[in-house]
């Protein structure tokens, strides 16, 4: 499956210049991943789906956020790809690897991608505040809510079954507000939006 049908299986209307902007990022990691191991995934078809589409699924649940913050964003998934379609959403970048987040600057210039910042670093020791915080296939809920709680009221965790154990070991001031089933275009497998509100 290519990027344009996809997006439309998505049901998403991107402009054809955004379209050509996560072509033009996925590119670059395709070729930046040949040097510093940013994905598993070498295939440029498979990125399309498991990459691109897995984390444009998400697009039209965002709301009013008008801040994010992309925790352990790996290559800049899904912060750079929701960036490219989303030009007055702020995103920032957090992602302790020094290399992915010299990857990251790198698609940031030669993308203008004025919407996002990039933090390289421990999660826990970033400060500021956010609309919400996202992450995709990053670690536990309660880690998450353990790293990234105290930028946030409200934390979107992108998984792939319904994680019921995790919601189950939440910490008592953090409750479950939200689980929206997703589907994304040529991949046949679960997955799931967990949305999280600070009590």
């Amino acid at each position: 499956m290519n990027l344009h049908e996809g997006v439309v299986a998505l049901g998403l209307a991107l402009p054809a210049a955004v379209e050509e902007k996560l072509t033009a990022y996925l590119a670059l990691l395709t070729k930046w991943n040949r040097v510093y191991n940013l994905t598993a995934i070498r295939d440029p078809e498979q990125m399309v789906t498991h990459h691109l589409l897995d984390s444009l699924a998400v697009l039209r649940h965002l709301g009013n956020y008008k801040t994010l913050v992309d925790v352990g964003s790996g290559g800049g998934l899904p912060g750079l790809a929701l960036a490219i379609c989303q030009a007055d959403l702020q995103i920032t970048s957090a992602e302790a690897s020094q290399k992915k987040a010299a990857f990251q600057q790198q698609v940031k210039i030669e993308l203008g991608l004025a919407n996002v910042g990039i933090h390289c670093g421990r999660i826990e020791l970033m400060t500021g505040t956010f609309d919400a915080a996202i992450s995709r296939a990053f670690a536990d809920l309660a880690d998450f809510v353990r790293m990234a709680g105290h930028l946030t009221r409200r934390l979107l965790a992108m998984k792939g079954a319904y994680p019921q154990t995790e919601i189950d070991q939440l910490p008592p001031d953090w409750r479950l507000a939200n689980a929206i089933k997703l589907t994304v275009p040529g991949l046949d497998a679960e997955r799931h939006l967990i949305v999280l509100e600070k009590i």
